[in-house]
């Protein structure tokens, strides 16, 4: 029987090259987004992949909405097997130029979005006892840096909320799985269509990947739950290790050059953003699965590949500690250089 996947965020970026895998996998998935233009155009590429897709127009910041996703996925397609959150939102500005309805715009989708999707589909999968949650993650849930307070901020708190899920869960001996997958900066739509304060452009801090290596990351996550949570890239792994062995450390370096590595020389746009209105919206609006940064975003990434390899796992893992325990040292003779 085919795969019932539903996927938040579905329209652009990690959420789309997702669909598109599940697509070729003849899965039945369930699209998710508020922009129609985008659900519809990659409704079309996951049936010309092989698989069945249900296109559902909804805002995750909303329980109701959420609740109605599930139950349309179900009524279509019969129980749901993977339920995968992937909406979210962002402002990039420092802290004090970000205002409270912007701030709870953000924690309402790139957060509670995430609570909502999983409470509609634990509504279905507890009582059959079967089923699994996938919470696309950040390495900014485990390393804030500047200018992204709010989104942090909700990726600490997805981190949260799944850890106490998931005790809930092995107490109950539910065979019910969550996971996370941990992802790195990803070559995404948002930098063009996020609300941006900045003096320029915005852009995912390097090293980038497609969102191609994070989608095959979160097919892995869904394939193989029972980890609590999987790192997607070698610039995840560094980070988190680096910010639990060198935290201080980090801070400092991040004060000096967080800011610059998030802004590209170019003018910022100034068309709109998607913060509280889609912007994929319209006919001839649909942004695809890449954003602007092509040129310097990897395809592929050796760790991602031992991640679905595990024979090679081990191997990864000693080159990942070495590029961490690498980067702490330039980080060190960055910093008192500084000095």
């Amino acid at each position: 029987m085919p795969t019932t996947v539903v996927i938040t965020g579905a329209s652009a970026g990690i959420g789309r090259a997702t669909a598109r895998r599940y697509g070729r996998r003849g899965a039945d998935v369930v699209l998710v987004a508020r922009g129609e233009s985008g659900l519809e155009a990659v409704a079309d590429e996951v049936a010309a992949l092989g698989g069945r897709p249900l296109v559902q127009p909804a805002d995750m910041a909303d329980p109701a909405q959420a609740e109605a996703v599930a139950a349309a996925a179900e009524r279509e397609f019969g129980p749901i097997d993977v339920w995968i959150n992937c909406a979210f939102a962002s402002v990039f500005a420092p802290f004090d130029r970000i205002t409270p309805d912007e701030y709870r715009r953000i924690t309402d989708v790139t957060y509670l979005g995430f609570v909502n999707g999983t409470r509609a589909a634990l509504a279905r999968m507890l009582p059959r006892d079967r089923g699994t949650i996938v919470q696309v993650g950040s390495a900014l849930g485990e390393r804030s840096i500047p200018l992204q307070s709010a989104y942090c901020g909700a990726k600490h708190a997805i981190n949260g909320f799944t850890s106490s899920l998931r005790t809930e869960l092995l107490h109950r001996g539910s065979r019910v799985r969550v996971t996370v997958a941990q992802l790195p900066a990803v070559n995404t739509p948002q930098f063009d269509w996020v609300r941006n304060r900045l003096d320029h452009h915005p852009m995912p801090v390097p090293p980038i990947y497609q969102p191609e290596v994070a989608a095959r990351g979160i097919m892995y996550a869904a394939d193989h739950p029972r980890r609590k949570q999987y790192y997607v890239g070698a610039s995840t792994v560094a980070t988190i290790w680096a910010n639990r062995l060198f935290p201080a450390l980090l801070d400092r370096y991040l004060a000096r050059t967080g800011y610059d590595a998030q802004q590209t020389t170019a003018v910022p746009p100034t068309g709109e953003d998607n913060l509280f209105t889609p912007i994929d919206w319209g006919p001839g609006q649909d942004r695809g699965a890449h954003g602007a940064f092509d040129d310097s975003a990897h395809a592929h990434s050796w760790q991602e590949a031992a991640l679905r390899h595990p024979a090679t796992t081990a191997v990864g893992a000693g080159a990942a500690a070495c590029a961490a325990f690498a980067g702490v040292r330039r980080l060190r003779r960055s910093v008192k250089g500084a000095s």
